[in-house]
Order: C-alpha cells, then sequence, then structure tokens
C-alpha cells in the first residue's frame, strides 16, 4: 500500500498524518510516478497553518522527483522509467508516489541526483526566475539576498555571484555567515547584531542595490525599502517571519521610485515553455559547477511533522529532502 502525509485540519505540525492512499492508473495527460526523494519548503507551512488556505482534507509539499510508473493517454514528452523531477501544484509531493499533470514534469539529467533534484527544484527555479527574470542581475549589480544561508538563498548567493553581481546577505549567526560566504556571498551581515541597511549604505558607498531579494517578510522589508538604490526594486516573494503590512504606494516614490512585486513562481513557469525554459538554466549551471545545492538535512518521509518544526525553528541550512 502507498503511503503519503496528509492533513484534515490546519494548525500545528502534529496535524500532519502517515495515511494509506490508493493510486488509480493515470487519467489523460498525468503521469504515476515513484517517488524517491521530496522537497521540504516554507510554503508548506504555511498550506498547514492556513495562511495559504487549500481545501481539506489535502495531501501537502509541491517538489520532488522519482521514476515514472506510467503515463495516460496524450502524453508523449514521457515513458515509463523515465527520471522527472517538479516544483508546483497540485499539493501532494509528501507521497511515496502520486499521479500528477505529464506538463508539470521535466526529465532529470544523469548527472543529476534525486536528493539534489528534490532539493533543487522550488528553490533553484525560485531563485531562477528571481535573477533571470523578475530582475535580470547583471554584472556589476550589487544586489541584497536575505536569508542567504536559507536552501533558495544559497542557490541565489552563488547564481548572482557567477553573474558578477557583489552580493550582500543577511543571516542570523556566526555559523550561517560562514555558511554564506563560502557560497558565493561577498558581504554577510548578521541582522541580530545590527540593523542591516545602514550596513548596506556603507558597503555600497552610500548608493543602496539594484535589488532586494526577500523571502522574511514583516522583519525585514522596511529595512529592505531602506537599502534600495533609486529606482531600485523591492522584491517580495515570502513570508518567513509574517506577511508584511500594508504599504502607502507614496513611500515608494518617496524613497527612491523604487519597484515594488510580490512575484511567484506559478506565475512564471504556468506556461510548459517557460517551464522548461526556466528548468533547462537551472539544470546547466547546476551541472556546470557554478551552483552546487547544499542538501544538508534529510529526513525519512513519514517523519515530515519533525522535519517542518526544524524548519520553523531555522535549524536548517540549504536544502532539507524527506527519503521515500
Amino acid at each position: 500500500m502507498t503511503h503519503a502525509i496528509r492533513f484534515h485540519t490546519t494548525g500545528g505540525p502534529e496535524v500532519l498524518q502517515w495515511e494509506p492512499v490508493n493510486l488509480a492508473a493515470p487519467a489523460a495527460n498525468e503521469a504515476r510516478i515513484r517517488q524517491h526523494a521530496c522537497g521540504l519548503n516554507f510554503i508548506d507551512i504555511y498550506h498547514r497553518t492556513g495562511l495559504y488556505p487549500v481545501p481539506l482534507p489535502s495531501g501537502i509539499g509541491l517538489e520532488g522527483a522519482g521514476v515514472v510508473e506510467a503515463v495516460g493517454s496524450g502524453v508523449a514528452h514521457l515513458k515509463p522509467g523515465d527520471r522527472v523531477a517538479y516544483a508546483g501544484g497540485p499539493l501532494g509531493s509528501y507521497s511515496e508516489a502520486r499521479l500528477i499533470p505529464a506538463d508539470r514534469l521535466v526529465k532529470l539529467p544523469d548527472a543529476i541526483g534525486f536528493d539534489t533534484a528534490a532539493g533543487m527544484m522550488l528553490k533553484g527555479l525560485t531563485a531562477a526566475y528571481l535573477l533571470r527574470r523578475t530582475y535580470r542581475v547583471q554584472a556589476g549589480n550589487a544586489v541584497l539576498i536575505h536569508a542567504a544561508a536559507g536552501a533558495v538563498g544559497l542557490i541565489a548567493c552563488q547564481w548572482a555571484k557567477a553573474l558578477g553581481a557583489t552580493v550582500i546577505g543577511t543571516t542570523s549567526s556566526e555559523a550561517k555567515a560562514e555558511l554564506a560566504r563560502a557560497n558565493g556571498c561577498d558581504h554577510v551581515i548578521l541582522y541580530n547584531r545590527e540593523a542591516f541597511a545602514p550596513r548596506v549604505r556603507e558597503i555600497t558607498g552610500g548608493e543602496g542595490v539594484a535589488v532586494v531579494y526577500d523571502g522574511v517578510g514583516k522583519d525585514t522589508f522596511a529595512g529592505s525599502i531602506d537599502s534600495l538604490r533609486p529606482l531600485g526594486m523591492m522584491v517580495a516573494f515570502g513570508n518567513a517571519s509574517g506577511p508584511v503590512p500594508p504599504v502607502d504606494p507614496l513611500l515608494l516614490s518617496q524613497k527612491g521610485s523604487l519597484f515594488l512585486t510580490r512575484p511567484t513562481l506559478m506565475h512564471y513557469t504556468a506556461k510548459r515553455a517557460d517551464l522548461e525554459a526556466l528548468a533547462g538554466e537551472l539544470m546547466d549551471v547546476v551541472a556546470s559547477g557554478r551552483v552546487k545545492i547544499e542538501v544538508n538535512q534529510t529526513f525519512p518521509l513519514r517523519e515530515a511533522a519533525r522535519a517542518q518544526v526544524a524548519l520553523e525553528a531555522r535549524q536548517t541550512t540549504g536544502s532539507t529532502v524527506l527519503l521515500t
């Protein structure tokens, strides 16, 4: 019997249940995959707690990697035995096997293992759209990346550095600062020891950064705005510390005609061609060695609740993967 993590009510990690599930044959345009690894992400906690409401009962998780077992009618780009990975809906990656729309799956090169793929797809595609689509980082740009030792942060720091940017990151401890430095961060600010916005101004000679990539939310938003140069872009892509309060658009004018966006990966990969292009850029930069994926924690899939506790407590660095 195939098992999956599901939840019937929102709440703490205790609502996550290890349950048997019955999988039908794949319908038209679907594939059934046997998963080897599943990715852990903060958005999973948002779904579990109800910050991002979903119909209940529900599966959970948006990222995984495995092998195609069967395909439904109309699926021409995949066949049984193909190694695949994905990031995005529908929910349900915390499972031993699952059905998924085949157009959400991308083939996995032999050089990239299942653990690496599960640790990189959602985080890596997020870094890819942030750095290559939302604000296209250029050589010579100064950029600020919050949670630089986190899963998205480590990938984004390496990638931005490879593009020729000056990379400034924030972290909560010296150990995490060392990790960020080892992954492309030129300057690391311990945000619990000093205000980061004045330090960013100092590093940039008073100018500010071209872009801030902020997945932290409430705790960093105001300082992020104050770290931008005129015409800079504030990219708010997460709420790890809670949602940002309402913003008066006049503030953006007063601070230098700034740009503010709240993007999501789902919009950047809604079209199959865009998904393939972005995934291709990610796999190329990983396969070339310019970006290394740090899978620093693994948990058995059935212990997903324990893994989420560690993530919420900021006890993790890099990517965390659930193994089936």
